[in-house]
């Protein structure tokens, strides 16, 4: 399946594994969410909209995706990988309001964030300009958006790879850990893009989503995963790689994963893999 990541909408999900924005240092900014659980995610955010309106900020209508290279932003040191899965779906609108989600594809996603203070809103942190973040071109079927379906198999690894030595930077976590996934994912989301105010770090996304056209298509990196020791305390710098793997755990292991990457050995029809250089 042929996606225009370029016409689509694209969105992230904050706080959807435990313990990610305490280690991102960004829980203080949701002090303040209130949440229908203790484990839910804090908010939808927006990375990109292809099409401008009088609402939306100018900089979430710059292309951020590049599946080869992170730009430093100017000004900044702190960048870190933020290892996701994400979605492609079908949207269905009735009146201005997202009535159904339907899933069609995964992939591995770098929801790459520029960790600083004074960031009003989450997407501030995420789009500063081409190449700020990445989405696999190798993207998977999703046979059903259920328990028992293809994505209960699959696993989120990522590395870098500095001075051609692997790094795990992430732990490797099954999608099914997610804290809301598959239906409860779907309602969550059919909510946020209808009711989301602007409060806080989040923003009123279904005021983007009518000024952009009601997009009948989305991208949505469904949150990042927790960091090793090593990736929490280690921040990108020039010529490292920042690397995203999307795969099914009933054919490699973690052990196998990991050598691939120190052979640049990923090329695999059920693998969805993401190898970005950083380039300052």
């Amino acid at each position: 399946m042929f996606i225009d990541l370029k016409q689509l909408a694209t969105f992230g999900v904050a706080g959807n594994f435990t313990g990610h924005l305490e280690q991102a240092g960004e829980a203080r900014d949701f002090t303040q969410v209130k949440t229908a659980e203790k484990n839910a995610p804090k908010a939808v955010f927006p990375t990109y909209l292809p099409k401008s309106g009088n609402s939306i900020p100018a900089f979430l209508n710059v292309f951020p995706f590049d599946e080869y290279k992170i730009e430093f932003p100017k000004g900044e040191s702190k960048l870190q990988i933020e290892p996701e899965c994400a979605i492609v779906c079908d949207l269905t609108w009735e009146n201005g309001k997202v009535t159904s989600i339907t899933p069609l594809v995964f992939g591995a996603s770098n929801d790459c964030s520029i960790r600083k203070e004074g960031a009003k809103k989450i997407s501030e942190k995420k789009n500063w300009g081409s190449a700020s973040k990445g989405f696999a071109s190798n993207l998977i079927k999703i046979d059903k958006f259920t328990e028992g379906g293809i994505l209960d198999r699959y696993r989120i690894a990522s590395f870098l790879v500095r001075n051609g030595e692997v790094f795990v930077y992430g732990e490797d976590s099954p999608v099914r850990d997610y804290s809301y996934f598959y239906e409860k994912l779907i309602t969550w989301l059919i909510d946020k893009f209808n009711n989301q105010e602007n409060a806080g770090p989040a923003e009123n996304i279904n005021l983007y989503l009518n000024e952009a056209g009601c997009p009948k298509q989305v991208m949505i990196s469904v949150g990042a995963t927790r960091y090793t020791d090593y990736g929490e305390h280690n921040f990108l710098q020039h010529g490292d790689k920042a690397v995203v793997v999307v795969y099914p755990e009933d054919v490699y292991s973690q052990e196998e994963i990991i050598k691939r990457v120190g052979k640049d050995n990923l090329e695999e029809d059920d693998i969805s893999v993401l190898i970005q250089e950083v380039i300052v």
